[in-house]
């Protein structure tokens, strides 16, 4: 573990939890969003490539970096992680009866599959590593009429994580994504 990147010494910090029930057109998901704040120090490029290398080193990879997409989204065949390496940004969790999140650079999101999501407003220089674990690949649903049961079928059929993305094997997804 890269301990001295993270901010709190060798402890991670503990995450927020948020929890969102089905809206009829996002699932939403029985594991909570974990937000961690704060998680590690670096920013910009070198905050990228720390992210990359410590969500690999959990066996969270597949990676890419960008943004996020302004537009109410989920994914139905891979968990997520988003960690903000520049900028600030406030999303939208859970549909559009969810919750306002205000994030920055610093910041890691673990997003259960099913969990919708969506950008309202970022900084210029707003930036984000996304990773899966195991490597999986993703795909973007949106809502829309059709894509469930099938979607609510391939969110159910999806293991938890055997790692969290910041945490490993103790704490964060262990801890928090219980059956």
């Amino acid at each position: 573990m890269l301990a001295s990147q993270l901010l709190a010494g060798t402890a991670a910090p503990a995450p927020e939890t948020y929890l969102f029930q089905d809206d009829g057109r996002i699932p939403n998901s029985r594991y909570p969003l974990l937000v961690y704040r704060k998680a590690f120090a670096d920013t910009g490029a070198k905050g990228a490539a720390w992210l990359e290398q410590h969500f690999a080193t959990n066996n969270w990879t597949n990676s890419w970096r960008n943004g996020v997409f302004p537009y109410h989204h989920y994914h139905s065949i891979s968990h997520e992680v988003l960690g903000v390496y520049s900028g600030s940004a406030l999303l939208h969790m859970g549909g559009e009866k969810g919750k306002q999140v205000r994030v920055q650079a610093g910041d890691i999101l673990v997003i259960p599959a099913g969990v919708g999501h969506k950008k309202i407003e970022a900084s210029s220089d707003f930036g984000v590593v996304g990773a899966y674990p195991d490597g999986r690949t993703y795909d973007v649903l949106r809502g829309e009429p059709g894509e469930r049961p099938g979607a609510d079928q391939r969110i159910a059929a999806l293991p938890r994580p055997a790692t969290d993305p910041l945490t490993g094997s103790q704490g964060g997804v262990q801890q928090h994504w219980t059956a």
